[in-house]
């Protein structure tokens, strides 16, 4: 059953917003030089750690999430944070100046109240030259509620907001495209429709599959990352 599951997955691309972004971070951090010293800003579980093997690894999270939040949305059940490094809210760090060569936050923004305060400690951390590791959703259901206050985060945010704070941005890729997105989100009425109690949610599953079936003939032709995707991954520099 298990395996019968995972392949669905895959064919119908329900994963493919984490698979596209873990594949872009083992590639992102790999490239980064030995033994340099990389803060993990918001590292939760620590998943990123395994990534980071030859660095001088340091990770940072608020530490208040437990898995149930306030019940709604989409909770994990359990979140185990007590192997987090530093213990602090993220736009304020204990860490002198221009301690960190490399800083990475993947998928912290939404949970945060204020992300510009975020983006100025990092600022704050990064030495010059130092490299800033960004990812955020720019369509996401709400998780880890009551810790979710935005989505949509797209490239112009990135633009807008780095340079002002001495970044020049390297890289700014898409995670999938519109095709993509909307793939993912027909194999999830199903889900939705039985999670929420709808009556008729066995007949959702012909339309997920007529409807993942005619967009696999048509994502792999049109790029349309302009008007969504699931994420924006990005690669700056401290100036």
């Amino acid at each position: 059953m298990q395996v019968f599951k995972k392949i669905i997955f895959q064919w119908s691309g329900i994963n493919n917003n984490e698979d596209n972004r873990n594949f872009w971070l083992r590639r992102t951090l790999a490239t980064v030089p030995n033994g340099l010293r990389i803060l993990d800003a918001g590292a939760g579980e620590l998943k990123n750690k395994s990534l980071c093997t030859h660095l001088d690894y340091v990770s940072q999270d608020f530490c208040q999430y437990e898995g149930k939040g306030d019940m709604k949305g989409l909770q994990t059940g359990v979140w185990d944070t007590s192997k987090i490094d530093i213990v602090s809210d993220i736009s304020n760090i204990p860490a002198v100046d221009a301690s960190f060569d490399v800083i990475l936050c993947s998928e912290v923004f939404e949970h945060l109240p204020d992300p510009l305060k975020a983006l100025d400690e990092f600022s704050r951390l990064l030495k010059p030259g130092g490299k800033l590791i960004l990812t955020a959703p720019f369509a996401s259901f709400v998780h880890f509620a009551p810790y979710h206050y935005a989505t949509g985060f797209s490239k112009y945010w990135y633009e807008y907001h780095l340079p002002p704070r001495n970044f020049e941005i390297e890289e700014l890729s898409p995670n999938g495209d519109w095709f993509r997105y909307v793939r993912q989100e027909f194999f999830r009425i199903p889900i939705m429709a039985r999670k929420y109690g709808a009556w008729h949610w066995p007949f959702a599953y012909l339309i997920a599959g007529l409807g993942s079936l005619y967009l696999s003939f048509n994502d792999s032709k049109h790029k349309s990352d302009e008007i969504a995707c699931f994420g924006w991954h990005c690669v700056a520099t401290k100036r």
